[in-house]
C-alpha cells in the first residue's frame, strides 16, 4: 500500500480547498476508489474526507423538484417517498444497482463519477489509456462484452457503469459543483461526462479540487416511467443494456418520450433528436424498430459486444410496449 495524507474536512469550502492540488482525491463511500486503491489504479496523494461535510440532505425546490445532497447514500435516495413517487424511474435504477450493502455506502455524487468496470483498466498488467494514456487499448482486439458501441474512439471503448446516471439522463438532472476558488456553478448532466476521443482518460468536466454539492431535478414530466436491465445474472451485476424512459402515451400515440440508455455508451447515452421524431408517432413495436435504428446509427461493435445492437433494438420496443400497454 502507498502512503498518502488523509484529511478530514468540516465543511464544503475547506474540502474543495484542500482537494486543490493535483494527486487529491475526495472520498466519501469509497465503494469504487477504495478497490481501485488496493489495485494500484489509482494512487492518490491526498485523501479528503467529505463525509462530514452535511451534503446529506434531500429537499423540495420551489420549482416542484428535488435537490439531492452530494452525500445522499443510494440506499435512502431510493426509499425516500418522494422519490418513489415523483421519480419512480431513478427508484428503480438505483435498487438494481449493486448489494443492499454496497447501497448504504455509496453516495450519490460519487455514484456519478464512478469509473469504468472494464476488465482491462483494472489490469494493470495490460495496457489502458484511460489508465496510462498512450499504452493502448486491450479491449480492441480482447475480451469486450461488456464495452460500449456508441461514443467510442480507437482509444477506448469502456462503457459507463452507473444505473442511477442514466435514470438522472433521462430526468434531466443538473449537477451543482463548488470549486476551490469558492466559484459554484451548475452543469447539465449532460455536459458532465466526457466521451473518449484521444483522451479518454479524463472522464469529465470537473476541474481539479471542484467538489458536486448537490444533483437538482425538475419537477416530473407526464408519462408512465420506466426502468429496464438486462445482465448476466439476476442481482449485483453491471448492465449490457439498460434503459431509463419516461413516456408519455395518449389515445395510442406519442404525445412525448425521454429514452436514456446505459451500458451501450461511453457515458450515460441520450439523443434528443431522435426523441422528438417520436412525437405524434404511434406507439406500436414499428415506432420503436425506427427509434432504435436513429439510435444506432453509428453504433460499432468489436466482436464480443456485437450482441448489445440487436438487444438494444429488442429493449427499446420492450419498453414501448410496456408504456403503451
Amino acid at each position: 500500500m502507498r502512503a498518502f495524507v488523509y484529511v478530514r474536512a468540516a465543511g464544503a469550502e475547506t474540502a474543495a480547498g484542500e482537494a486543490r492540488d493535483a494527486g487529491a482525491k475526495f472520498i466519501a463511500g469509497g465503494t469504487n476508489l477504495l478497490d481501485l486503491m488496493k489495485l494500484q489504479v489509482e494512487t492518490p496523494e491526498k485523501l479528503v474526507d467529505v463525509n462530514r461535510v452535511g451534503l446529506d440532505r434531500i429537499e423540495d425546490t420551489p420549482e416542484g423538484g428535488l435537490r439531492i445532497g452530494a452525500l445522499v447514500r443510494n440506499s435512502d435516495l431510493a426509499a425516500d417517498m418522494r422519490v418513489r413517487t415523483r421519480y419512480e424511474v431513478l427508484s428503480r435504477a438505483l435498487l438494481s444497482g449493486a448489494s443492499a450493502q454496497l447501497r448504504n455506502k455509496a453516495t450519490t455524487a460519487g455514484n456519478l463519477l464512478q469509473r469504468t468496470r472494464c476488465y482491462y483498466f483494472y489490469d494493470t498488467a495490460l495496457p489502458c489509456n484511460k489508465r496510462q494514456p498512450g499504452s493502448g487499448c486491450a479491449a480492441l482486439e480482447g475480451f469486450n462484452r461488456v464495452h460500449a458501441i456508441l461514443g467510442v474512439s480507437g482509444q477506448c471503448i469502456a462503457s459507463h457503469p452507473s444505473d442511477m446516471a442514466v435514470a438522472m439522463r433521462v430526468l434531466d438532472a443538473e449537477v451543482e459543483t463548488l470549486a476551490p476558488d469558492g466559484e459554484r456553478r451548475k452543469i447539465p448532466l449532460a455536459e458532465l461526462h466526457r466521451l473518449p476521443d484521444d483522451t479518454p482518460h479524463i472522464e469529465n468536466t470537473l476541474a481539479q479540487g471542484e467538489l458536486i454539492t448537490a444533483v437538482t431535478l425538475p419537477p416530473a414530466p407526464a408519462g408512465r416511467q420506466i426502468y429496464r436491465k438486462v445482465r448476466d445474472r439476476a442481482s449485483y451485476a453491471f448492465a449490457l443494456v439498460s434503459v431509463a424512459a419516461i413516456i408519455d402515451v395518449r389515445h395510442d400515440a406519442v404525445r412525448r418520450a425521454r429514452v436514456a440508455f446505459g451500458g451501450i455508451g461511453a457515458k450515460p447515452w441520450r439523443d434528443e433528436v431522435a426523441e422528438a421524431a417520436l412525437e405524434g408517432a404511434p406507439a406500436t413495436g414499428k415506432t420503436a424498430d425506427d427509434f432504435a435504428g436513429r439510435i444506432l446509427a453509428d453504433a460499432v461493435g468489436h466482436g464480443g459486444n456485437d450482441f448489445k445492437i440487436p438487444l438494444t433494438r429488442r429493449i427499446a420496443r420492450a419498453v414501448f410496449e410496456q408504456a403503451g400497454a
